[in-house]
């Protein structure tokens, strides 16, 4: 897998060089499951009430030029969001009803982590200061490693591969949008302000883990402790308060916002979703490859950014309503 012709990245998310009918049907109050575990139907919505929250954070290792803080109140209208990440299958049923063509499908190439490739895999591009990432021909959602990839034993895996415009063109389709940056937060925080994560401070209270990060030396070794190398079906882990599932981990998450590391914003105080074709656009939640030594966006009240039209293994999306 030899590295030649670098682009430009991220740690987290490549930058591409330059050249049934999956309807949500559910929706769920969320002052109903609050405080413990339901069972995740794979398509439902929750009902999240509006309210004012502390939004952001000043920790002390929040990563230098992400805009976490200052810590400043949000009010947020009441909105429906899913339970969990849109997943292949999901996916796999839009596509059929409409035919849609993703970013990657056209272009014939994505970007994925060195260590999902086969020792034997055909030489690949690695991208520049973060030779993690391989530029893949026929990486895409129905190959999540290139040619001879398929989604076989992972339809309750989250999609990825997925672009901003791949995002919401899915979401448009079933009469939703991506949530805004503020709706996300508050969803995921589900009461808890001030907290680490959607759980509390600890990042395995008791021992126990909570979500799909790397364990480990990142790149190099994974000690798969918490199961996974790659993705993990949606639900794996438990939810938050309010029945969010992988709010931290699994996959990066697109939300509707323009990037910018300083507040206020433009618009309202708290809502940046500007034109569809802002260069970059905010994600959420962190991944699979997160890790204290390099990138601990895994974090609720981390940010990161991401070129609109980048798609790589580990960047999915969830879907929200206006309530």
């Amino acid at each position: 897998m030899a590295a030649d012709d670098p682009t430009e990245t991220s740690c987290c998310t490549p930058a591409r060089p330059d050249t049934p009918d999956g309807r949500l049907t559910s929706v769920v109050d969320v002052r109903a499951v609050a405080g413990g575990a339901r069972t995740l139907d794979g398509d439902g919505l929750l009902r999240i009430p509006g309210g004012a929250f502390r939004m952001g954070s000043e920790d002390a290792d929040a990563v230098q030029g992400d805009g976490e803080g200052p810590v400043r109140t949000v009010h947020v209208e009441p909105f429906t969001i899913d339970a969990a990440p849109v997943t292949n299958a999901r996916f796999r049923a839009f596509v059929e009803a409409t035919g849609y063509v993703t970013e990657a499908d056209r272009l014939g190439d994505s970007f994925v982590f060195v260590g999902l490739l086969s020792d034997d895999h055909a030489p690949t591009r690695a991208v520049a200061g973060a030779a993690w990432w391989r530029q893949v021909p026929g990486a895409d959602w129905r190959h999540p490693e290139g040619r001879g990839s398929s989604l076989e034993g992972r339809l309750d895996h989250p999609v990825v591969h997925i672009t901003w415009a791949d995002a919401s063109a899915y979401a448009a389709h079933i009469d939703a949008r991506l949530p805004t940056e503020a709706e996300w937060e508050y969803a995921a925080r589900a009461g808890l302000e001030g907290a680490r994560f959607p759980w509390g401070d600890e990042l395995e209270p008791g021992g126990d883990h909570r979500c799909n990060v790397w364990q480990g030396e990142f790149p190099a070794h994974n000690t798969l402790a918490d199961g996974f190398l790659g993705t993990s079906p949606v639900g794996s882990f438990p939810p938050n308060a309010w029945g969010l599932y992988d709010v931290a981990g699994n996959v990066w998450e697109w939300c509707a916002d323009q990037w910018s590391a300083s507040f206020p914003r433009i618009g309202t105080p708290y809502d940046q979703r500007g034109p569809s074709n802002a260069t970059e656009r905010v994600t959420r939640g962190g991944s699979y490859l997160c890790h204290a030594s390099y990138c601990n966006r895994y974090r609720v009240a981390a940010r990161n950014r991401s070129p609109a039209d980048s798609s790589t293994g580990n960047l999915g999306f969830r879907c929200a309503r206006d309530a």
